[in-house]
């Protein structure tokens, strides 16, 4: 009887990896992306009950200028109405709104709502916005070009989502912050020491949306905590730790999100 217990302890040992034999190491499994964009993680970082920096909108007339439209993905010269925007912290945009709009009153409606929204906005993300196109269409809205693209009916669709400030956040990103810190070393650093991108998009065209995509995070965990869940402002510092600590160092002027 002891024989045979030993017997089966002995296979038992050697079948166990007691023996000079060892299982590999599996290989980490890399962090997968959060989310799949950021503009849609939480509907109140922004709103638009918070105040703005907006102050006043001055019509300036119509007057030929070069614009672009999404509809025909391309860029197109046309005598919009002008509007110039100010703010109360010294910048200002001049307003251009398609002329489709008919005349100056539907044009200045949605000049001064836009301009409005924008004024929610840090003004560091505003300070190389010096134009905003405004067209009518179901097209996404854009960044660049020291301007912001809005298209109405797609601006409908992010305000019924309560997303408006958010995508506005994402696309002054792209005006304000690409040009001077995408390709920066200190950016690339911290891109390649976190665990992950932020989102599907970000990793997907990591030289143009990574930081666009970054700051609404960023802005939901450093300035709005108390709008987001506990989980929400978990998985967002887990995943991008260095970014976080990137933009810390900017200093960027957050008036009036602070």
């Amino acid at each position: 009887m002891h024989r045979t217990f030993f017997s089966v302890l002995a296979v038992l040992l050697s079948s166990s990896g007691c023996g000079e034999e060892l299982l590999p190491v599996p290989e980490p499994v890399p962090m997968s992306p959060p989310f799949a964009g950021t503009i849609f993680i939480d509907p109140d970082i922004i709103t638009d009950h918070d105040p703005t920096a907006y102050t006043s909108i001055i019509y300036s007339g119509q007057g030929e200028r070069t614009m672009f439209d999404r509809r025909v993905d391309g860029w197109i010269t046309t005598d919009p109405f002008l509007f110039d925007a100010t703010y109360d912290d010294g910048l200002a945009i001049e307003v251009q709104v398609n002329s489709e709009f008919l005349n100056r009153a539907a044009a200045q409606t949605v000049a001064d709502y836009y301009a409005e929204a924008v004024g929610r906005i840090p003004k560091s993300l505003r300070l190389d916005v010096e134009t905003m196109w405004i067209h009518k269409g179901l097209e996404l809205f854009g960044g660049g070009n020291n301007n912001i693209l809005i298209h109405v009916d797609q601006g409908d669709r992010y305000i019924a989502d309560g997303i408006l400030e958010e995508t506005l956040l994402h696309e002054a990103a792209h005006t304000s912050l690409d040009g001077r810190y995408a390709n920066s070393p200190g950016w690339l650093a911290a891109q390649a020491s976190d665990p992950t991108f932020i989102s599907n998009y970000a990793r997907d065209f990591p030289a143009r949306e990574d930081i666009a995509e970054t700051i609404v995070p960023y802005v939901a965990v450093q300035y709005r905590p108390d709008r987001i869940s506990e989980y929400l402002r978990l998985t967002i510092t887990s995943a991008i730790p260095n970014r976080i600590t990137f933009l810390d160092g900017l200093n960027l002027d957050m008036h009036p999100v602070n």
